[in-house]
């Protein structure tokens, strides 16, 4: 039922009127993120003063400790205790009220030059609402008097859930890093903190009944600097001197610390896979019971036991013994489990597993996995607690009760919707924090991807096969990951987080149709300074340069874009560097032949950004023509479209970038060059990135026809290139034949059946990526 309030009368007359904001207060800027339901400005400000008492019935708990907090975030910034007090001007008053049409963490926030009132159903509504009083002044003690705009703001959330995930287990982050970020999400009304404890690099939180998991599984031989996956295992003598851990009285700290933020905490215990450090600490734990050591990095010694055995009762009583000292630290009603990446290799060579399995009828180690977590979610739940994992608990069948995160894309998610289970989506691409976002060249090291501001800020977590369908109400909210592999200090863990947590907030937080990049953009600089005030470190966006190809009546033209507000583009097409007095970019550019194009972002007179953005370009026969598929290529990797393999731009190191990816499954793609001309070669660009499950096509060729229904076969080429070869590389598989007329041509690169052996998706599906397809 719409409602018709006062509130949206005033908004509907400032509007029509053309008020702005300069013309109705001082001109002082208000840049409140995530963006609210409902902002009306007026003339003048409130001034917290010594005297400005803050006002609340103390009998109701609630409100004396969203008071006390208060008063604490002042006093920060002011040095001021205000006093506690019924005054009726000069005062902050706090209200419980049920009836406000709001959702339980909605608020409503009235700042008169007298006084201001804060209402809300409840503590998380009254938190929400200071925060964005705070916003309004200053990040830190500057001394400056403490003015907050005449205003009426009527909020709430979009979704429930609004999280961020930290990875302690490949790098450990003292404690108060950890409080940091969660002072950071509770500035943005974020209200999760996912923290990742435990994985194969190590165990980071203090198990009584299991001492070994701190005095050995928390300890690694030191990698520092070393790339993550050219890590050397640990040799015989070396001490495990690098690690950490948190002791019980550190985690009921930080937890304290985040209830009082309104941030929900939930430990992740992994199981079944990414052990290893438990079971190097407890080898009884593993298939094999044989003794191992941490692993340094990402390279996984051969016979490393990254499992717990399933066949293998100690295995549940360990983790329900862990568990239970869990659910006394941390009060969330989800526990995630992990779940995710399980090498079941060690379980089809283990006769308890296959013991197991057949006294429970299961038909394959997939159904062995689920076997494993709703063995798991039972004992929770007999505890009053709910799992949630990755997606890959949906493998064999999913846990009656789980709540699903999904990672790899929004499939799980989808799939797990439409069975009526919670979802919380937190696919790869844009919402992995490792991945690089901006350059990358000149950026501090990052797993891989990219992953930019504006396509954090662009994601809809309701998928469009969900909308308008009772299964959208299943998906309770989206997370953005940080995982640690390349990340060993603070100030890169803030730097990774930052801004684009801020963009994710108010992804999570306001209505699309409210989102509008340019404003967010605008009042994101203004946090800026708040943030360098504070001392953290963040980046300042991406400043290299968009190039996108467009291809119209067989033209190849280039548009250039950047994210940055109020700035021009200067470029070159001859490969020399740009300057201030390059051509400056007004409309797309015509590339006539080869060219090498390099672009610089411009701003108040300085370029912006560390490298140019450079892309080659290659003007052959087939550029701009239209290419067909027989088998479609994955949604995840479409690069700019249906013809990328052939808009003349070559693909880079970047595996999300000009790739189209086919998984499991061959490229046959025709392309149809309008007429007939005179073809000598075909080449195509392949890529191989063992550790991300791409490979060299097995083999390649090449078919020609004048009629687009009979084709001849003119050469192949069998791959050279082994398949656990690690070592990542670009390569173009040139097929040169005599001259001969065609107007198709059909290229058909054979994907490898399979992940190799020793690989850690040994058997499944593995990755065939191509680029450009050259015709001369």
């Amino acid at each position: 039922m719409k409602q018709t309030t006062w509130l949206g009368i005033l908004l509907f007359l400032l509007l029509n009127n053309n008020v702005s904001a300069q013309e109705t207060i001082t001109d002082k800027p208000i840049h409140i993120i995530p963006k609210p339901l409902e902002l009306v400005r007026g003339k003048g400000q409130f001034t917290i003063l010594p005297s400005t008492q803050i006002r609340y019935n103390p009998a109701f708990s609630d409100l004396a400790e969203a008071g006390v907090f208060l008063n604490k975030r002042i006093k920060e910034i002011s040095g001021y205790s205000l006093p506690v007090g019924n005054a009726a001007s000069n005062s902050i008053e706090l209200l419980l009220v049920e009836n406000l049409a709001l959702n339980k963490e909605g608020y409503t926030l009235s700042v008169q030059a007298d006084k201001i009132r804060l209402a809300a159903p409840s503590k998380a509504g009254l938190i929400y609402g200071m925060q964005s009083l705070l916003q309004c002044l200053p990040a830190i003690r500057t001394n400056a008097r403490l003015e907050i705009p005449v205003m009426e703001i009527r909020d709430q959330p979009r979704f429930g859930y609004r999280g961020i995930m930290i990875d302690v287990s490949r790098h450990f982050f003292a404690t108060q890093a950890i409080k940091d970020i969660i002072d950071l999400l509770s500035a943005y009304k974020m209200n999760v903190f996912h923290w990742h404890l435990t994985d194969d690099p190590g165990w980071r939180i203090q198990i009584d009944k299991y001492p070994a998991l701190t005095s050995m599984a928390a300890w690694r031989v030191d990698r520092s600097g070393i790339p993550w996956n050219e890590r050397k295992a640990a040799q015989p003598g070396e001490k495990a001197t690098y690690g950490g851990y948190y002791t019980k009285e550190q985690i009921r700290e930080i937890v304290a610390y985040a209830t009082e933020r309104n941030i929900t905490i939930i430990p992740e215990i992994e199981m079944p896979g990414h052990s290893v450090a438990a079971v190097s600490a407890y080898p009884f734990l593993s298939c094999t019971g044989q003794q191992q050591a941490l692993i340094t990095g990402g390279q996984y010694p051969s016979g490393i036991q990254t499992n717990y055995c399933a066949g293998n009762d100690s295995s549940f009583l360990f983790l329900q013994d862990v568990l239970d000292e869990v659910l006394d630290l941390f009060p969330s009603r989800l526990i995630h489990i992990g779940g995710d990446e399980v090498d079941k290799r060690s379980w089809q060579q283990c006769s308890k597993c296959q013991a197991r399995m057949k006294k429970e009828g299961l038909k394959d180690e997939h159904e062995l996995q689920s076997y494993f977590i709703k063995r798991m979610e039972k004992y929770l739940n007999a505890k009053g607690r709910q799992i949630i994992g990755w997606d890959e608990i949906l493998e064999g069948g999913l846990a009656p009760g789980a709540t699903v995160m999904s990672w790899r894309g929004e499939a799980g998610g989808i799939e797990a919707a439409k069975m009526k289970h919670p979802v919380v989506m937190t696919p790869g691409s844009p919402l992995y924090f490792d991945h690089y976002q901006a350059g990358p060249a000149g950026e501090p090291i990052a797993f891989g991807g990219f992953n930019p501001l504006k396509k954090v800020y662009a994601y809809e977590p309701i998928p469009q096969e969900l909308r308008n369908t009772e299964f959208a109400t299943y998906v309770m909210g989206a997370q953005g990951n940080l995982w640690t592999e390349s990340i060993e200090t603070r100030e890169h863990l803030e730097y990774m987080l930052l801004p684009r947590m801020m963009a994710l907030a108010e992804v999570v937080w306001s209505k699309p149709e409210a989102r509008n990049w340019v404003d967010f953009r605008t009042r994101l600089e203004a946090h800026f300074t708040g943030l360098a005030q504070k001392g953290f470190r963040f980046s300042e966006g991406n400043f290299t340069v968009g190039i996108k190809p467009l291809i119209a009546d067989g033209q190849l033209k280039v548009a250039l874009e950047t994210e940055a507000l109020d700035a021009t583009i200067h470029y070159t097409l001859d490969g020399s560097y740009p300057t201030t007095g390059s051509p400056f970019y007004t409309s797309p550019i015509t590339i006539n032949g080869n060219a090498t194009l390099k672009a610089i972002t411009v701003k108040n007179g300085r370029v912006k950004g560390n490298e140019p953005a450079v892309q080659q370009f290659v003007k052959h026969l087939a550029t701009g023509k239209t290419v067909s598929y027989q088998y479609p290529n994955s949604n995840s990797y479409m690069a700019d479209g249906p013809n990328s393999l052939t808009d003349g731009i070559r693909g880079t190191g970047q595996v999300g970038k000009y790739w189209h990816g086919f998984s499991g499954k061959d490229m046959v793609a025709t392309i149809d060059l309008q007429q007939l001309q005179t073809v000598r070669e075909v080449s195509v660009g392949v890529m191989q990135h063992y550790k991300d499950w791409i490979f060299f096509p097995t083999g390649v060729s090449v078919e020609l026809s004048t009629d687009g229904k009979t084709f001849k076969q003119v050469g192949t080429y069998s791959n050279r290139i082994a398949a656990d070869e690690t070592k990542s590389m670009l390569e173009d598989v040139r097929i040169a034949f005599s001259p001969k007329q065609a107007r198709y041509i059909r290229v058909t690169a054979k994907v490898l059946p399979a992940c190799p052996k020793g690989h850690p998706g040994e058997g499944q599906a593995a990755w065939l990526f191509v680029d450009e397809i050259l015709v001369k």
